[in-house]
């Protein structure tokens, strides 16, 4: 054990991981086609077919408010987002556990409430619930592990992207966000007036539901199949587009360029924005938990798609020209990462 202490921020969530990767090494079983590096780990199962499973955890505090998410939209939240990484690597979802940490404060008709959003959504995208754990918790946690299934050729990786490939998104982007912003300033307000305040929240039921109960593009993918489309690089949109971007960029060795005219943005969600006095593409490039789809298509693959199922914001490019975006007035700019940062200091 070392006596070195090093906080967590100073390397942050990514960092962290690659040191995780560093101590425990290589994945030693031959069957393992990807561990550590992407949306979910991809491991044989013979025939040609491949696993692909992934694990999300939901903590109260950090990921969600009881204030303002009723358990059944918690439920459905929790396994939408593992569908959505499962989705992500081009697989079909099949199985999941569900682990469960409970507060004293919590009572049965709540779990039961989180059970019934849980079910819901396992009917949508076709899961099954197979088991899990429960155990008693300072806070509300949720821990949803979830196997899909895949051809193993069909199977698509943030590794992929080429230089000239077309950069896509399902989808609208920055809606999670925005609801984001209205449940809380909502809150706020409840606060401030201690419950003399009656929410107005019919004017933000997009961008609400956006954020409490997002939809895992499992049709997209599966309109991709009967179509013969099979993207070059694939990622979801979990910590905002410019952060998927660079995730591609680094596993593809690529560069990017993102055209923020046309990021597709709900006339809602720039509401939203209005009304903070906010920029509504800072929304869409660093919100986050929008759970669209970011993929490199190649260009001769455009006229293959529904035209209505996707837009164009950019193009992957070589390394060398690094990650930029264009703005709407032609000046290009870099592009940092941005979005939620786990681990950050005073988090």
């Amino acid at each position: 054990m070392s006596d070195t202490f090093t906080p967590i921020h100073e390397v942050g969530e990514f960092g962290l991981i690659e040191r995780m990767r560093a101590v425990l090494g290589p994945p030693a079983d031959p069957d393992v086609r990807l561990g550590i590096d992407d949306d979910a780990a991809v491991y044989t199962i013979g025939e040609g077919r491949v696993h692909v499973f992934t694990t999300d955890a939901l903590i109260e505090g950090v990921h969600f408010d009881r204030a303002f998410m009723p358990m059944p939209h918690l439920g459905v939240k929790a396994v939408a987002i593992n569908v959505s990484d499962v989705v992500a690597m081009n697989a079909q979802p099949r199985f999941a556990t569900i682990a469960l940490g409970l507060p004293a404060s919590m009572s049965v008709e709540q779990v039961e409430g989180f059970y019934a959003g849980v079910r819901q959504a396992c009917e949508a995208y076709g899961v099954t619930l197979i088991g899990g754990d429960t155990t008693t918790a300072r806070y509300l946690t949720v821990v949803v592990s979830m196997i899909g299934e895949a051809r193993e050729e069909a199977v698509v990786f943030r590794r992929g992207a080429r230089p000239g490939d077309l950069m896509c998104v399902t989808g609208d982007l920055g809606g999670a966000y925005a609801g984001l912003k209205i449940l809380l300033e909502q809150r706020r307000v409840l606060r401030e007036t201690e419950g003399d305040y009656e929410p107005d929240l019919d004017p933000f039921r997009y961008v609400i539901a956006r954020q409490l109960t997002p939809t895992a593009r499992l049709r997209t993918i599966r309109d991709w199949a009967e179509r013969r489309v099979r993207p070059h690089a694939l990622i979801d949109v979990s910590d905002g587009l410019a952060s998927e971007v660079h995730h591609i960029c680094r596993q593809s060795d690529c560069g990017a360029l993102v055209r923020t005219a046309a990021l597709p943005i709900h006339p809602e969600t720039r509401a939203v924005a209005d009304e903070f006095r906010e920029d509504v593409d800072t929304y869409a490039l660093f919100g986050g938990e929008d759970y669209e789809l970011l993929f490199a298509l190649p260009e001769e693959d455009l006229d293959k798609l529904d035209p209505e199922s996707f837009t164009v914001v950019g193009q992957f490019t070589e390394a060398s020209e690094g990650i930029r975006a264009q703005t709407p007035e032609g000046g290009v700019i870099p592009l940092t990462a941005g979005g939620y940062q786990h681990f950050s200091n005073g988090a």
